[in-house]
């Protein structure tokens, strides 16, 4: 399995390039960030953590671009891969963000990955014009739309949510980007992952792992998909080598280890600590 890192960004501690470049020295696959465009202070949405309209801690309200950190990321490494965990792609024009990540994934030399999630927060969304009970609908849409601009060379959509006539769209990107749905597990999440996407990123609150792996892998067969979905776990505790084994036998893609929001110093000797408990260094 390969080994990722995720960094909850925000205006304070270690930059999304400071974090990648020592990442990638120290032989880690994978950088990932967050997105939430802005916080609505008055709330009803539920955090999937607290239960409730409450937030878990104000790195909610100081989240950075998603993409602009990635960038920055890009412009001082060479091998490490781009991604988000999760970016909420619902909530740019996708004309526009199609145009971001291709560029991106351009400059980067075929580098950039997407996760993303349908968006728990459902005042977010409502404040993009997204109906909560269309978001699914909705980020179809724009994948399909994305992809069109991406791989046609007059492309064009007509949807509920996006439409646009016969279009040029460059940069292409490099290759295929693959698409990872940050979502709880579940018939529904895993239906529309083997329909519309590439795998599956477990949420820090999924139970049963291995048993939603499963689950995925049959409805990927089901839905007549060629290959495996590439299943990737966000390691929100400390999991037994029971556990490992389980998902490596299983064909888990890759294993993401979260760093702490803090300065370029303590995340630096983490990264140590973590790469020598791996076996990357």
């Amino acid at each position: 399995m390969r080994h990722g890192i995720v960094l909850f960004t925000s205006d304070r501690g270690i930059t999304p390039a400071a974090l990648a470049q020592a990442a990638e020295e120290r032989g880690f696959d994978t950088i990932y960030v967050p997105e939430h465009t802005h916080i609505p202070v008055k709330r009803e949405a539920a955090h999937p953590g607290t239960g409730d309209e409450t937030l878990p801690d104000d790195r909610y309200l100081r989240t950075l671009d998603p993409w602009v950190s990635l960038a920055t990321a890009a412009a001082v490494t060479t091998r490490i891969k781009l991604s988000t965990a999760v970016a909420l792609p619902v909530e740019s024009d996708p004309i526009t963000l199609a145009k971001q990540i291709a560029t991106l994934d351009h400059l980067s030399g075929g580098r950039v990955e997407i996760g993303a999630g349908f968006g728990w927060n459902t005042d977010e969304l409502a404040d993009h014009h997204v109906p909560a009970g269309k978001r699914r609908t909705v980020l179809k849409e724009y994948v399909q739309a994305m992809r069109a601009l991406w791989t046609q060379e007059e492309a064009s959509y007509d949807g509920e949510f996006v439409s646009f006539g016969p279009s040029w769209a460059y940069p292409k990107p490099a290759a295929h980007i693959p698409l990872i749905i940050g979502a709880g597990g579940g018939p529904r999440t895993f239906a529309w992952i083997s329909e519309n996407a590439d795998g599956w990123m477990t949420t820090p609150t999924q139970a049963d792992i291995s048993a939603n792996i499963e689950a995925l892998q049959k409805a990927w067969a089901d839905a007549g998909r060629d290959g495996a979905p590439d299943i990737r776990i966000l390691i929100a505790f400390k999991p037994n080598p029971d556990d490992l084994a389980a998902w490596a036998e299983q064909d888990a893609t890759e294993l993401i280890w979260g760093v702490p929001d803090r300065s370029a110093d303590e995340v630096v000797a983490s990264l140590d600590r973590m790469a020598t408990r791996l076996g990357l260094q």
